[in-house]
């Protein structure tokens, strides 16, 4: 039986504009908005590190600086804490440089996912890697790609994240026409970007954690780039289930959609009502406001 290695490499693609969050992001990256404490991004980042990936490779574009910086030491806060003997603040900043290998690579138009993914390659070309889209935050236990990671070491191939969606809701996501091998696992035989719900070939959305093979990126510069000019990652990884199996999994857990204002609060108040302080003081709220 083929072992395989567990994933090490997890790509972000972060260089789109957040034009659903302006006037907000007009000069702060969507992917550095806060959910309670620590920015969305590093959200996607404990969860790759909990998975076990030791490399994060951040693919951005221009006006994205921020999150480079908030990656570093920051040597002069770090100091300034010291001197105001906030010892446990130091702890936590200081930490946040070394959860990983941090790189970056550099999307120069904003081409679609697939392109986002390519810039990516001179990291991942010699082996399978994740691939995490920021704006879907994860609750779960064990970590969704910690999940994805599962069945692959006993099936091989790529792994997508999988969730069943209202299936008028079809032309939102990604769409795979696939088999269920075992509960909640699915052999993939063809992918279809947003598609109307009356050609959809099923209600199986493709959310955003991935498990590539290596082999994507030759996919990837043989596609021809669709509507708006964007290269899909669907297309590529269409292309590549006519040489290697593609699988997907319906994850356990729950998704909070941060990429739009409406899933971001959602996902602020749910994880304020987790947290034992901020919950009393969302209730309170709501008291006051006479919600509740």
């Amino acid at each position: 039986m083929k072992v395989f290695e567990k994933v090490r490499q997890a790509v972000f693609p972060v260089a789109g504009l957040g034009t659903r969050f302006l006037p907000a992001t007009k000069d702060i990256p969507k992917e550095m908005l806060p959910l309670i404490d620590r920015p969305l991004i590093h959200h996607g980042v404990d969860e790759a590190v909990a998975s076990g990936c030791s490399d994060i490779i951040f693919v951005t574009g221009s006006g994205k600086e921020s999150i480079k910086k908030y990656f570093n030491h920051s040597e002069n806060l770090e100091k300034h804490l010291l001197n105001q003997k906030k010892d446990d603040l130091v702890r936590i900043i200081s930490r946040i440089p070394e959860l990983a290998e941090f790189h970056y690579a550099f999307q120069e138009k904003p081409l679609g996912l697939g392109h986002a993914v390519l810039c990516a390659e001179k990291y991942c070309k010699d082996s399978s890697f994740a691939l995490i889209l920021p704006d879907d935050v994860m609750i779960s236990n064990p970590a969704v790609l910690t999940q994805l990671d599962i069945v692959r070491s006993k099936y091989g191939g790529s792994i997508l994240c999988l969730e069943k969606v209202n299936p008028n809701e079809t032309s939102r996501y990604g769409i795979v026409d696939a088999e269920e091998i075992e509960t909640g696992i699915y052999k993939i035989n063809a992918l279809v970007e947003k598609p109307e719900p009356k050609n959809a070939p099923s209600n199986l959305a493709i959310m955003g954690r991935y498990i590539l093979s290596s082999s994507i990126f030759k996919h990837l510069k043989q596609i021809k780039p669709g509507k708006g000019k964007e290269y899909q990652l669907t297309d590529a990884i269409d292309s590549m289930l006519k040489t290697e199996p593609v699988y997907g999994y319906i994850y356990n857990g729950r998704r909070l959609d941060c990429g739009v204002r409406e899933g971001w609060i959602k996902a602020t108040i749910i994880k304020s009502l987790q947290d034992k302080k901020l919950r009393e003081i969302v209730l309170e709220t709501l008291k006051e406001e006479k919600i509740i």
